[in-house]
Formats: structure tokens, C-alpha cells, sequence
């Protein structure tokens, strides 16, 4: 199940996302993959250990935190502290690859299994060619190029590239959620009735109908959380 999660950042955030990051200090991307990954990886990264980072880890996370749609498709339980990647020149594409089932955060060292994969781009889309993020999955492959401040969400299992930026910057921030509910479909199950009830309510109000069908979400979610 792919989101798209627009307009994660307002446009005040997002230029001072693009202020910070732009006379950061990059390093070889290849500082977070694992052995398979690392064999297709070609892009800079900002260092966890820079101040711009620091500063900009928090930015991303109050935005999570305030998003509605977030939190409905991800029911997240633990989110890994964002990272910040640049596409540029020789430093331009990142090969198919899985991501790692679990990834360890290195300022706290707390292990989080990758149940959701995350891409926030910080670039308009008209700024540069390629850098295309391709899912693969069960319907075939999907090309995300979003608005610069939106986000897509997706599966950590899922084979995923990012296509060769040609010309232009790409910058993004990426990261992974461990989900409350650990199974796929019933995440999806979740957030489709979740938006459902929603619709339901600002349609016809609060009715019998749809306070049956909340307590129908929440009673499913008591069941399948682990919190």
C-alpha cells in the first residue's frame, strides 16, 4: 500500500529544511547500507552526527506527530530519527535494493523493525530530471515524484530504486516506521475504514452507523496492537 501524504511540510518549513541543508557537509551515502545495498548505493548523506541534522531531525518528527493521515496509515510505534540524502552529479542514483528488517539508531542504539518505508522530498520536482523513487510490488512498479514538502509512505519490504538524477538536486529525508499493527493487510484494512468513518462523519454526521463502525475500528485495533 503506497500513501501519499501531501503537504507534510508548510512552505515556511520547508524553506527552512532547504536553508540548513544547503552549505551542510555530505558524506558517502553507503555510511547507512547494509552489505547488498551498499553495492548500489551512489549519493550523498548528511552526517547524524552534524548540527544541521540535529536541527533537522525535530522539524520532521512535529510534522509526523501533527499529521493525521500519518498516523492513520502508519499507526506508528516507533519512527526512526530521520535521515537526509542528496543526489548530485557522479553521487546520482541508488540501485534496487530491500531495506534492512531492522536498523538500529546510532545516538540511542533502540532497534526498530522497518515495518513502513519513508520518503519526504525537499526539492521541487521541476529542479531536477530523473531521481524518480520506483516501488515495486504485487500491481507492478510505481515512479514517485512528489511536490517538494509531501511524503510517501510505503512498505519496508517492497524493492524500491531511485532513478539517476540527470541534472539538478534531489534532496529528500528518509526514514522508517515500526508499526503498532505489524501485518500489511491489516494496516490497510485499518486505514480504510478509518477513511471510511471519516467520510461517513463529515457526510452525515456522527449516526448510529457511524459510531457502530468506530468502535468496530477501535475494537479491531484493541485486537491487533501491540503497543
Amino acid at each position: 500500500m503506497l500513501i501519499h501524504i501531501p503537504e507534510l511540510l508548510n512552505p515556511q518549513t520547508l524553506r527552512q529544511c532547504r536553508d540548513l541543508l544547503t552549505d551542510a557537509a555530505w558524506v558517502d551515502g553507503r555510511v547507512t547500507a547494509g552489505t547488498q545495498s551498499a553495492q548500489v548505493k551512489n549519493n550523498w548523506q548528511l552526517s547524524e552526527q552534524s548540527p544541521e541534522c540535529q536541527t533537522l531531525r525535530p522539524i520532521i518528527a512535529d510534522a509526523l506527530n501533527q499529521d493525521a493521515l500519518f498516523l492513520s496509515a502508519a499507526l506508528p510505534k516507533r519512527i526512526f530519527p530521520p535521515l537526509f540524502n542528496r543526489y548530485q552529479g557522479a553521487h546520482n542514483a541508488f540501485g534496487n535494493h530491500i531495506d534492512n528488517a531492522l536498523r538500529a539508531c546510532s545516538v540511542t542504539g533502540q532497534r526498530i523493525r522497518t515495518d513502513l518505508s519513508a520518503t519526504v522530498f525537499l526539492s521541487d520536482p521541476d529542479s531536477y530530471q530523473g531521481g524518480e523513487l520506483v516501488i515495486e510490488d504485487t500491481y507492478g512498479q510505481h515512479a514517485v515524484k512528489l511536490a517538494a514538502g509531501d511524503m510517501v509512505l510505503y512498505p519496508g519490504s517492497s524493492l524500491h530504486r531511485v532513478e539517476p538524477v540527470t541534472s539538478g538536486v534531489r534532496l529528500a529525508s528518509f526514514f522508517w516506521i515500526e508499526s503498532m499493527v505489524r501485518e500489511t493487510e491489516r494496516r490497510r484494512l485499518l486505514f480504510e475504514m478509518d477513511m471510511a468513518i471519516l467520510e461517513l462523519r463529515n457526510t452525515q454526521g456522527d449516526t448510529a452507523a457511524a459510531v457502530n463502525l468506530t468502535g468496530c475500528y477501535h475494537n479491531l485495533l484493541r485486537m491487533w496492537a501491540d503497543v
